[in-house]
């Protein structure tokens, strides 16, 4: 059937099924321990058993070759199936009837009954807007969330232009006035602006800027919220909702409803990375400003900006502007694997200062930000030296890596005469001073596609995960393998130590392959915000990729020394204890360095900052210890 499968149908379809069962018709599967089944490798040959499937985590894995994935993937990969196929199978297996929307999100026939609930839950975000905009006006702790603005550049009109409020600490506001409008309390959950704890429902964003989110016709879907006091339980500055019946964070775009317009008229859409950029761009005259919700900007933004440029004429241009950070960069090398989704030109533009819009308004003036945009340079450009960046371009080793780094990427430029241009280019930026010499490493990286004028087949075109090795970790080090059990832990039973595992900074881990693990467990909204079954790990992927995706797949997948659900809480709640009190152990030997550099007359104000820095960390360590003998 022509079209792409609806998201909401294909979420189903993962949640619905059960992994173990389906692969327990092509594998004989044993018991592996809690929650875990084991067998002899389909997809190589094999004698001991090293095929793990975890059906809570929706995620099998061979320790013996390296194959994982998920149930779609299992089918594609035994069979032969396209994706469409494999879940075309399974929905079958389920009993879930899949729709089917084409390029411009028609053709999906929605079933009895989503209709009202759609009206409900926008009913309740428009209600909420209010809400939120009301008390920002309003006297005591929102002067903190308007302090915030001000500092930024912002007065309250033009926070009342973008809709932006403020979330009572108290936790019970919204939900009052809601109850008493007559939505009920399982309403409230699914509309994402109710979380559940144990004393019963809160406020989702209590005590934070909120800012709506708004679909393309303008009503409010979600919201993504900015940590404002210390005191707040989440430790993430930015906090969005959840995925629900009208929002799904692949798809929507900040701003595009106030974009739409200039997007058309213009032929332009500049991607920026937050909230305040987007106010930032559209107060100093960039008006065709988007920014994602939360997640990286994948092949759904994609197709919603194709959507709102239109056809194709040459003119349309796609503008990122990224921080000018090692971050910043990484960001602009995934947009740039995107770039042949597009039939519109694609460029970035980072301020020399390495200010993003919003500060570089503040601090230069709105003439600067419109300037930041204007002097974009071509993504591939910026891919191009982004690349070789990373080689020693003085030895003959180093440029010649450097070349076949970054051939391919020249090669993918779909303009003959751009692609020619830009290898000369290379030839003088690598050093060569041999053209003919490049000429031939780009052609033969083109694999006959350097005379192509217009966009790459899609399938030819889907971006590739970066295989750059992470450094090893010695598997004998007692360390590396207590923060293995703690990833493990938590991306296979988040809810068994979610509270203490979100107290968890990236310095409790020493490994950088476990570090970036944990940025991508943090970037998917943490233990505590973690849905339950097998979409956890799934969000967790979505933040991972190359060897940190193959990481997540592996730890989803390891086995946890333990027989029981009691016993899971108990053994995870004491590892986490364990490893953060290590941290905390790092962290009072470093500042008892520092104290012994300090002079106690002559610095008598840093020693006594020291001083109580190493008494708070001190009585951390102290109460991580105990919990971790104790739990």
């Amino acid at each position: 059937m022509a079209g792409r499968i609806h998201p909401d149908d294909l979420l189903a379809v993962k949640e619905r099924v059960r992994l173990d069962e389906v692969v327990g018709e092509r594998v004989e599967l044993r018991s592996g321990g809690i929650g875990s089944s084991k067998g002899l490798c389909p997809f190589h040959d094999e004698r001991t058993p090293s095929f793990t499937v975890r059906a809570a985590t929706g995620r099998w894995r061979c320790f013996g070759c390296g194959e994982s994935g998920d149930a779609i993937e299992f089918l594609m990969r035994l069979d032969g199936l396209t994706f469409t196929d494999a879940v075309e199978q399974l929905a079958a297996r389920a009993g879930v009837q899949l729709r089917y929307v084409d390029e411009g999100g028609r053709g999906a026939q929605r079933p009895a009954g989503t209709v009202g609930q759609r009206q409900r839950l926008l009913e309740m975000h428009t209600l909420a807007e209010r809400f939120y905009s009301a008390q920002l006006e309003a006297p005591g702790a929102a002067d903190t969330a308007r302090t915030f603005l001000a500092e930024r550049g912002f007065t309250r009109a033009d926070a009342a232009r973008f809709g932006v409020g403020f979330a009572p600490a108290g936790g019970d506001a919204l939900l009052r006035q809601l109850r008493a409008k007559g939505f009920g309390e399982e309403e409230l959950v699914v509309s994402g602006l109710a979380g559940r704890g144990q004393r019963g429902l809160y406020d989702r964003f209590r005590g934070r800027l909120v800012w709506p989110i708004r679909d393309v016709g303008g009503h409010t879907v979600a919201f993504g919220a900015r940590r404002l006091f210390d005191d707040d339980r989440i430790e993430a500055k930015y906090l969005n909702s959840p995925e629900t019946p009208v929002y799904k964070k692949s798809q929507a775009l900040y701003g595009l409803d106030l974009a739409k317009r200039d997007i058309s008229r213009t032929k332009r859409v500049v991607v920026v990375e937050g909230y305040t950029d987007v106010m930032a761009c559209h107060l100093a005259g960039v008006t065709t400003a988007v920014a994602t919700c939360g997640t990286a900007f994948g092949e759904e933004h994609a197709r919603t900006v194709q959507r709102m440029l239109g056809e194709a004429d040459g003119s349309s241009e796609v503008v990122f502007t990224f921080d000018g950070d090692a971050a910043g960069q990484k960001a602009a090398l995934k947009a740039y694997e995107l770039d042949q989704r597009f039939t519109a030109q694609t460029y970035v533009a980072v301020a020399p200062s390495g200010q993003d819009p919003c500060e570089l308004r503040l601090s230069a003036g709105d003439a600067a930000v419109a300037a930041l945009v204007d002097g974009r340079v071509p993504l591939f450009e910026f891919a191009i030296r982004s690349t070789l960046e990373r080689f020693d371009l003085d030895s003959e080793a180093g440029r010649l890596a450097a070349l076949d780094a970054a051939a391919p990427i020249v090669a993918g430029i779909r303009d003959r005469g751009l692609q020619q241009r830009y290898a000369i280019n290379l030839d003088r930026w690598t050093g060569f001073l041999d053209e003919r010499f490049v000429l031939e490493r780009v052609r033969s990286h083109a694999g006959g596609r350097s005379g192509a004028s217009g966009p790459a087949p899609r399938e030819a075109a889907r971006p590739q995960r970066s295989t750059v090795a992470l450094p090893r970790t010695d598997p004998r080090d007692p360390v590396a393998q207590l923060e293995r059990q703690v990833l493990a832990c938590v991306l296979q039973a988040p809810w068994a130590v979610a509270d203490v595992a979100d107290a968890l900074g990236a310095d409790a881990f020493t490994a950088p392959a476990h570090r970036a693990v944990h940025d991508a467990v943090t970037a998917a909204g943490g233990p505590l915000e973690a849905p339950q079954g097998p979409a956890w790990v799934a969000a967790v992927l979505d933040y991972a990729e190359g060897p940190v995706a193959a990481l997540v797949d592996e730890l989803a997948a390891l086995d946890l020394p333990v027989s029981s659900e009691e016993d899971l809480e108990r053994w995870g709640r004491s590892l986490v204890a364990a490893l953060a009190g290590q941290a905390a152990t790092r962290a009072v030997a470093e500042v008892r360095r520092a104290l012994q550099r300090l002079d106690p007359a002559a610095q008598a104000a840093e020693y006594q900052q020291a001083s109580a820095e190493l008494f708070r960390l001190e009585a951390a360590r102290r109460a991580w210890q105990e919990r971790a003998q104790g739990a």
